[in-house]
């Protein structure tokens, strides 16, 4: 719009009104004056654009009416009339305005603006004038005549301010409407928005300014929504300024950028169109913090619901994903955090987020870790097909992190999960079978060795897999259909938790039974005994020793606490009373005053361990009832996943763990009715535990229901002579545990038995000797004679020492259970009867045991093969192998056997650990162990573990070491808590086994050659695989201990053959060679021992007082061998017969094997080699566990996973053939690739190589020994010759 040259007014500048208004000026009042003014805002209401004779002829007025006396009067009304007429005058003058000063139409229009204040209070009389003046502004578009003044952008700024400062919810959306076209016309006619216009409208967005003034905040967010293609370069300016060229003094709002991006991006992400490439260059930042701002900014742009931000901005979504490996941990733990957010808004995202969050799961940082498990999981509450099974495998993960807090998320988290969806069905069957693993993987955590992921399994259990707060009926059927669906590690693990539970609650019991004697020392001792052992299963030792010691004195001082927790424990108790109970004790432990009250809350933790909240006499009806249904073939089986064999066999394998734990909650006539019907059942194994179930709870059965007891005894009598041999075993006991006339019964079932053993048909044998043994065990002064003929006449004549039958040459050394013939069978069961028979004698007056023994060795010595007529078959051998090892180990945990096993006889039985069939190694190490850690073998029999070293299956190895540790721990701390085992150190302490390992070793029948390095090597393998356990901590200066004890062994004989020089010898070399070990791997061996070492006079003879052996029988060059295993460097002179070379010429050596390039290979090379081999045989490392070393039919995978027998063609895998070093213990490829027909013909001297007779050694060949060598320490002299020797094998 132009503005006119001149306006002049009619009539000669004289100012003319409309009709009945009087003149107007500043002598009249100013209510006159509003009055008039009244009068003339209607007149110019009322005129239009057309009215050319009226718009001259009050033209003056209308200059009059823009005098200062107007535009400053006092007056509200005034200024408010007058504002309306000068909007009108803009209306009917338009386009051309009748003011031509500049500077006077700035004056109006900001005089107009400040009028439009008015418009805030929509009560006021004058509410509608306002209104009016605002419409008919923004109708016209008066303020676009501004755009011609230089400074325009104070009005408008000015404008801007007042309509948002005014806008509030009082307003209708007429009002809204008005100001966002009076805004909108001056942004989009005009030639760009100033930075100061602009932040009039942004700061409206900034979050303190939005909570104030909502409104304002929507008719800003309007305002850009309209005029986003014109104020977008704006907007796009601003942030480059601030962003890219860091000027912020560009705008106050500078310091806000990230919130109004966010704001923007809200309104309308075509207004950042031209920022988000800024944000990039942004997310690159080297200031860590500015690098966080961006992120966190970025993740809700990213996050929010609708934003397509990820797919429309590729480049954007990649970079920002970069920073979740920033090195900032804030700004990674930001990253983690939105991962949450936006695998809920947006589940397409998922597979990008997957690989980073796999990333950010293994952080180093705890709290990142921690984020994923909660990111993950939150989102998996929302909806579990938001998280893919790679998500749910990281949660999975984390249950085994190192830090407990990140552990317990996760299986917090889990818990949840399988409440929501497998427990409560939230989204249907599909949801429950995705995650079924997680109730295995919760309870597996049970095996964990801290007692806070015991607690929190525990917890989880019974709030979140088979919630207490159920009723009685839908708990069990929870506890039957889970038990049902569990993996056999789980339901172990489920029974040890029971069994843990139960065992603290007959500790607590034996604890308060303490509390009703006479105060003593004695009483108190026991006291302090059971307060120790309670701690142990409490979170925090240290704390719960000194809480449960408070605990002790407070149920010493309160009757009536010590009432309550009797009730508690009492094998009557039910749930609800449990629960009464606990919440009885906690009140009267809880202190009001007290916030904090760490001594209750350990407290709870010991009663949430003992309260029976699962199960009491109407638990286990119910669960009756269930297995009754499945049954009939009414349950819900096949609903549950189960079929009704599978929830019939595991309902009865759950009641038969809970008979152990509940045996009172049975003692129900419809409970043992339910199992008459079971034992009835044509399922071996349901009417085995069924039998095994009334042996725990049956008791009262006799005196309290005669009927069942007239109906199990015939039962019992027909399982114990033709059932199954496991049958045949808990019948026998079952009998033994719950008939008052036993021995009637017992003689019944014997006699009978006795009189019809026929070892021409070995099938119906077993179960005769299964049960005969039981009985002559459990029945000693009874059976013991009758049975002494059947053991002379028929078990070993008629059995033992004849093969009716030939065995299956099929050269296979293990055979499943379905294969073994029924003739071995009955040998091995009859192997177990003798040593049941004895193990009920428990004497040797009649000196059967040492004709057992002898004939136990005999078969050990024969291979398996008693008769040697070669009758039997290799995979039979092995069984009576294992069966004859396993019988000495039974032997020896009676002490008055163990005093006639002969040293020959223990290293015999030892031995077997060695053999050649894995299986057999399998099994006797899991027996060994699990006698060992129950402290009923004698500790001798711990020194066979260092015979693993030689096994060449590295699982094998690795649990050989496991055991020891094990072992090894459980003593040391039955040692601490129990203050009377001080008195049998010798017995008992760990460190002991040395001397019966060195003589077990200087025995092993490989060793033949003393100086020999190979077979040097392998004794040092052997002890260092027991000595590395021992010697982890130099407790009460052990090691100086370890190393008084082998020198004390070198100052005495053999006892085993005292005269024998050279078996001296072997004895000596071998204490050289520990001695040794033991010096390179302790530097505090040297020191004093703190007590003299008592050797067993079983195995060495004290020598005569003058003797002394101070020989050194190893030499420099084998200890050299031994510690970096290659010789020493020859010195010059002694390279007279080498070949000379010539300066320069390298030389190429003849292609060596692997061990003439072992011994010249140093140990860092060694080591490199090992790996390498490693690698190369990592296609046969599978091979290994299964029958490696059985190798004359062995089993190997081919590429498909599918397994074949050697004789088939098999590709091998391609391995390095001049590989510097061998691993130990591996057996070479031919003898792992041998065919069956070769196997036979070399007689398995591949697998028994260098074996004694007797005694079948697994595959060893000759091996490096640095792929496992010791870490032993160095001087820096040897280091430096070493470096030398390195260097010089380099330039080869």
């Amino acid at each position: 719009m132009e503005f006119p040259q001149q306006q002049k007014p009619a009539g000669d500048g004289k100012i003319v009104y409309p009709p009945g208004v009087k003149e107007i000026t500043d002598k009249i009042s100013n209510d006159e004056v509003v009055k008039r003014l009244k009068m003339v805002v209607k007149t110019y209401m009322d005129m239009d654009q057309d009215s050319e004779e009226e718009k001259q002829q009050y033209l003056g007025l209308a200059l009059h009416l823009a005098s200062e006396f107007f535009l400053r009067n006092p007056n509200k009304d005034v200024r408010l009339l007058v504002a309306c007429c000068l909007a009108d005058i803009f209306r009917i003058y338009a386009p051309e305005a009748p003011y031509t000063s500049h500077d006077k139409l700035k004056d109006i229009f900001l005089f107009i603006t400040r009028q439009l204040k008015g418009l805030e209070d929509t009560k006021s009389p004058q509410f509608n004038r306002y209104f009016y003046l605002l419409e008919n502004l923004a109708w016209v578009k008066s303020y676009n005549i501004c755009f011609e003044l230089e400074d325009c952008n104070e009005i408008f700024i000015q404008l801007f301010k007042t309509l948002f400062s005014v806008i509030n919810n009082s307003h209708n959306q007429k009002v809204q409407m008005h100001m966002m076209d009076l805004m909108s016309s001056i942004i989009m006619e005009g030639d760009g928005v100033t930075q100061e216009l602009l932040d009039t409208i942004l700061i409206n967005l900034i979050p303190a300014h939005k909570n104030l003034n909502k409104q304002a905040y929507d008719l800003a967010k309007t305002l850009l929504k309209r005029t986003v293609q014109t104020i977008e370069a704006c907007i796009a300016n601003f942030f480059n300024q601030v962003l890219v060229m860091g000027k912020s003094s560009v705008s106050d709002l500078s310091e806000h950028v990230f919130d109004l991006i966010q704001e923007l991006f809200a309104i309308d992400p075509l207004l950042l169109l031209s920022v988000m490439p800024q944000l990039e260059f942004k997310l690159k930042s080297n200031d860590g913090e500015e690098r966080l701002a961006v992120v966190r900014l970025l993740a809700k742009l990213f996050g929010a619901k609708d934003s397509e931000l990820a797919t429309q901005n590729r480049p954007l979504w990649q970079c920002f994903l970069g920073r979740f490996n920033d090195i900032h941990v804030p700004v990674r733990l930001e990253c983690v955090k939105f991962a949450s957010h936006c695998l809920m808004n947006h589940p397409d995202l998922a597979k990008d987020l997957t690989e980073y969050l796999k990333v950010r799961s293994h952080d180093p940082e705890e709290a990142i870790r921690h984020d994923v498990i909660v990111t993950i999981i939150n989102a998996g509450k929302k909806d579990l097909n938001l998280v893919n099974d790679q998500l749910l495998g990281f949660v999975r993960e984390r249950t085994l992190d190192k830090r407990w807090r990140v552990r317990k998320e996760a299986m917090m988290g889990l818990a949840q999960l399988f409440k929501k969806y497998c427990l409560h069905h939230e989204a249907g069957k599909e949801s429950a079978q995705k995650i079924s693993w997680i109730k295995d993987k919760l309870l597996h955590i049970y095996y964990q060795n801290s007692i806070d992921d015991k607690l929190l399994v525990e917890k989880i259990f019974a709030q979140y897999m088979v919630p207490h707060s159920l009723d009685t009926e839908e708990k069990m059927k929870c506890l039957y259909y889970l038990y049902a669906c569990l993996d056999t590690n789980a339901v172990k693990a489920l029974n040890e938790m029971w069994k843990c539970q139960n065992m603290l609650r007959g500790l607590v019991r034996e604890l308060l039974d303490l509390h009703k004697l006479p105060v003593s020392e004695a009483n108190n001792t026991a006291m302090f005994g059971k307060l120790m052992t309670i701690a142990k299963n409490l979170p925090d030792a240290g704390k719960a020793q000194d809480f449960m010691k408070k605990f002790n004195q407070v149920l010493g001082e309160d009757e009536k606490l010590r009432v309550q927790l009797e009730t508690l424990i009492s094998p009557t108790c039910s749930c609800k009373q449990a629960e009464l109970c606990v919440r009885e004790i906690t009140r009267k432990l809880t202190f009001p005053k007290q916030p904090t009250n760490p001594f209750l809350e350990m407290v709870k933790f010991l009663l949430e361990r003992i309260a029976p909240v699962h199960i009491d006499s109407e638990a286990i009806s119910a669960l009756v009832k269930l297995l009754n249904k499945s049954i009939e073939g009414t349950a819900d089986d096949d609903e549950e996943g189960v079929t009704p064999d599978t929830a019939i066999r595991s309902g009865l394998e759950l009641l038969k763990v809970l008979s152990f734990t509940h045996p009172t909650a049975f003692h129900s006539a419809e409970t043992y009715e339910s199992l008459l019907q079971c034992l009835k059942m044509e399922d071996d194994k349901v009417a085995e535990a069924a039998i095994q179930i009334f042996r725990n709870t049956g008791q009262k059965i006799e005196t309290e229901l005669q009927q069942i007891r007239s109906t199990l005894i015939p039962i019992l009598h027909q399982k114990a002579k033709r059932g199954t041999p496991h049958q045949a075993k808990q019948a026998v006991h079952c009998i033994h545990a719950i008939f008052n006339n036993k021995e009637v019964q017992l003689a019944q079932i014997f006699e009978p038995l006795s009189r019809s053993l026929n070892a021409d048909v070995p099938e119906q044998l077993i179960t005769p000797l299964v049960s005969l043994g039981h009985i002559s065990m459990l029945a000693p002064d009874q059976f013991a004679s009758p049975m002494k003929s059947i053991v002379a006449n028929f078990i070993v004549k008629d059995l033992l020492m004849n093969d009716r039958s030939t065995g299956n040459k099929n050269g296979k050394l293990w055979t499943p259970d379905d294969e073994v013939s029924p003739e071995v069978l009955a040998k091995v069961q009859a192997i177990k009867l003798l040593v049941r028979w004895l193990m009920g004698m428990k004497n040797n007056q009649s000196k059967s045991a040492n004709s057992t023994l002898r004939l136990l060795s005999a078969m050990l010595v024969s291979e398996g093969d008693l008769t040697e007529q070669k009758k039997i078959s290799k995979s039979d051998m092995s069984r009576l192998r294992l069966a004859a090892g396993g019988a000495i180990m039974k032997l020896a945990q009676e002490p008055c056997y163990h005093d006639i096993i002969t040293p020959e006889q223990f290293q015999l039985c030892g031995l077997v650990i060695n053999d050649e069939c894995y299986q057999v190694r399998q099994i006797f190490a899991q027996k060994l162990h699990l006698a060992l850690v129950k402290l009923l073998l004698p500790l001798e029999y711990l020194a066979v573990f260092a015979l693993c070293a030689k096994d060449p299956v590295k699982e094998r190895r690795a649990h050989a070491r496991q055991c020891l540790l094990k072992n090894i721990t459980v003593r040391r701390e039955y040692i601490k808590q129990n203050p009377l085992a001080h008195e049998k150190l010798v017995s008992l302490l760990p460190e002991y086994v040395v001397p019966y390992m060195i003589h077990l070793l200087a025995h092993d029948p490989d060793f033949t050659k003393p100086q020999e390095y190979e077979q040097l090597k392998d004794i040092k393998e052997c002890l260092w695989f027991m000595l590395e356990v021992l010697m982890t901590k130099n407790e009460n200066n052990s090691h100086a201990f370890l190393r008084k004890m082998v020198e004390n062994i070198k100052q005495t004989k053999d006892a085993q053959c005292p005269e024998d020089t050279k078996a001296n010898e072997k004895l000596y070399i071998v204490c050289d060679v520990a001695l040794f070990v033991i010096a390179n791997k302790s530097t505090a061996c040297h020191l004093e021992s703190p007590k003299d070492p008592v050797l067993p006079t079983k195995f060495f003879l004290l020598q005569d007082k003058d003797f002394k052996n101070d020989k050194d029988y190893l030499s420099a060059e084998t200890r050299q061998m031994l510690l970096t295993g290659k010789p020493k460097t020859t010195p010059v002179l002694g390279a007279v017969n080498k070949p000379l070379t010539v300066p320069g010429r390298r030389i190429f050596p003849k292609t060596t094997t692997g061990s003439d390039t072992a011994s010249n290979a140093s140990t860092n090379s060694q080591l490199s080699s090992a790996a390498l081999i490693k690698n190369s045989n990592a296609g046969t490392e599978s091979s290994e566990s299964g029958a490696r070393e059985n190798n004359e039919n062995p089993i190997i995978k081919n590429e498909d996973g599918k397994k074949v027998e050697a004789g088939q063609n098999v590709t091998p895998v391609a391995t390095t053939e001049a590989s510097p070093a061998k691993r130990r213990g591996r057996p070479p490829k031919s003898a792992v690739t041998t065919t069956p027909a070769v196997a036979e013909k070399e007689g398995g001297a591949a697998a028994g190589g260098g074996a004694g007779r007797g005694r079948k050694r697994p595959a060893d060949p000759a091996s490096d020994s640095s792929a496992e060598s010791i870490n032993i320490k160095m001087s820096k002299q040897q280091q430096k010759d070493d470096g030398t020797k390195r260097q010089i094998d380099l330039q080869r």
